[in-house]
């Protein structure tokens, strides 16, 4: 049986601020039947793709890429914000629709010519993904597609991480 995601995402508007409309994967992440659905979506999108590897931005990228990874056999790969990595890491900055931040990665998490989907909660703006996908090629690795559960169609995060490249992009709902 299939079920309509979107009956799983919350809605609360002027959240972190006013104007924003946010969208809460909580309550689907929540429903075992709901988060079930959701990775296996992603899950037959990956096998197209044949990654090596996982990777994800803190902390959704997690909730999202740790059960893809296991489904797949696949090692998972963090994108930590600064300062939270013990070891030797690479950096890049990025830009939020709130503001902006930055991510690393451990130097020997992506080996050179490892192909890397990249999965988070949500794409927005592009800042998140576009500062993993960075990471992954600072890292000599080849980022061979995108997912996410959510995209948010008026903020143009599509058009920001496809600029360079088209990449395969998998969003099971959009705003």
């Amino acid at each position: 049986m299939t079920i309509n995601l979107k009956d799983y995402i919350a809605t609360i508007q002027n959240y972190p601020e006013d104007g924003i409309v946010f969208r809460d994967v909580n309550p689907l992440i929540g429903s075992g039947i709901a988060y079930h659905q959701a990775i296996d979506e992603i899950v037959e999108f990956a096998r197209e793709l044949k990654p090596d590897i996982i990777a994800g931005p803190e902390a959704r990228g997690f909730i999202v890429g740790s059960p893809l990874a296991y489904t797949l056999g696949l090692g998972f790969v963090p994108a930590r914000k600064y300062g939270k990595l013990p070891r030797e890491a690479v950096t890049a900055s990025y830009e939020l629709e709130y503001g902006t931040s930055e991510l690393q990665m451990h130097t020997d998490a992506i080996k050179p010519g490892q192909r890397v989907l990249i999965v988070d909660d949500l794409l927005a703006t592009g800042g998140t993904i576009s500062a993993t996908m960075e990471l992954v090629r600072k890292l000599g690795g080849e980022v061979v597609g995108t997912a996410f559960f959510i995209e948010l169609k008026e903020l143009h995060g599509r058009e920001k991480i496809m600029a360079e490249k088209d990449i395969p992009l998998l969003a099971l709902m959009e705003y």
